[in-house]
């Protein structure tokens, strides 16, 4: 039949239930148009009828027939390239962590984590285009902004990725940022408890702080403390999320009256000094969770240069105090 596809199994998806490898692979197909397709037996496993709860091994194949959604034909996966040296020297420069199971990178600030529109290299991207080489997908964990520098996790395997989501679903997972912001904050230490709502705008995606009771809301708490200062004018504070909202260590600091140098999402008209660089102040210095095969995963991540640039710029010395805030 014209427009059938047979996709292989591959390694990371052994193991996976038939209905679940269709949700990864071809999410526009609605489940009842699954089980229809099904029941006619028009999807075949090594040729063969398969119910949606089989779970597919590695190697096998699965048949799929030319499938229409809302009228529209659904197009198989786009093929992926494998990943080109230079990309792939790249991330193996970014890795400061890694054993069987996962590894954990030292993001730099100004590259996505994930595609949009308008973005065409990412993380998750080159991870997909490195796995072809690996021989399976490694997969990301959480996330990072764009402009936010640090430690981003990696699942070498599906199920230490679904074991690591566990985790920081349960907030059992504990992060340090750091940041320069304007101002400091009084009192030197405390907990900022402010819901967070989405909101749309002129510069895309925001967050704002929700009314109490308003639809929509998420809680969201953040820990600071503050390590150092110049006289009134800029602070180095340590950030310790409890909750993992979207632009929540931003958007507290901007609300708080002290936003992180160099966010023009959440700092208005004010102007980053000529003798700081220009992005995002904010580091994911430190990461420590549970590992899925026992024992305890503990990473710190160097500032980069541009960020410590600053911190010299104005005074501060991060290596006297590293143990601060850790």
């Amino acid at each position: 039949m014209s427009g059938v596809q047979r996709r292989r199994v591959k390694q990371d998806e052994d193991g996976v239930r038939l209905d679940r490898w269709f949700k990864l692979n071809y999410p526009q197909v609605p489940h009842a148009l699954l089980n229809k397709l099904l029941r006619k037996g028009e999807v075949r496993v090594d040729g063969g009828r398969a119910k949606a709860n089989v779970r597919l091994a590695k190697g096998q194949e699965v048949r799929v027939p030319p499938i229409k959604s809302d009228g529209e034909a659904i197009q198989a996966p786009t093929s992926v390239t494998p990943i080109s040296a230079k990309d792939k020297a790249f991330l193996e420069g970014l890795i400061i962590y890694q054993d069987d199971e996962l590894f954990v990178l030292n993001k730099p600030s100004g590259l996505a984590v994930q595609g949009g529109s308008k973005t065409r290299r990412h993380i998750d991207g080159m991870l997909e285009s490195w796995g072809l080489e690996l021989g399976v997908r490694p997969r990301l964990v959480h996330r990072l902004d764009r402009d936010t520098s640090g430690i981003l996790v990696v699942a070498r395997k599906r199920q230490t990725a679904a074991d690591l989501g566990k985790l920081f679903a349960t907030r059992s997972v504990h992060k340090i940022y750091w940041a320069l912001v304007k101002g400091v904050p009084e009192p030197k230490q405390g907990k900022i408890d402010m819901a967070l709502i989405k909101t749309g705008g002129p510069d895309g995606e925001k967050v704002r702080a929700a009314r109490r009771g308003e639809e929509g809301a998420q809680k969201a708490v953040t820990h600071y403390s503050v390590i150092d200062t110049t006289g009134d004018a800029f602070a180095w504070v340590s950030l310790k999320p409890v909750t993992g909202r979207q632009h929540q260590l931003r958007a507290h600091m901007a609300f708080e009256g002290h936003p992180i140098i160099g966010d023009r999402k959440y700092s208005g008209d004010i102007a980053v000094p000529a003798a700081l660089d220009q992005r995002l102040h904010l580091h994911a210095r430190r990461i420590s969770f549970q590992h899925p095969r026992g024992g305890i995963v503990d990473v710190t991540a160097p500032l980069p240069d541009e960020l410590r640039q600053s911190f010299e710029t104005l005074g501060m010395d991060p290596a006297r105090y590293d143990e601060v805030g850790q």
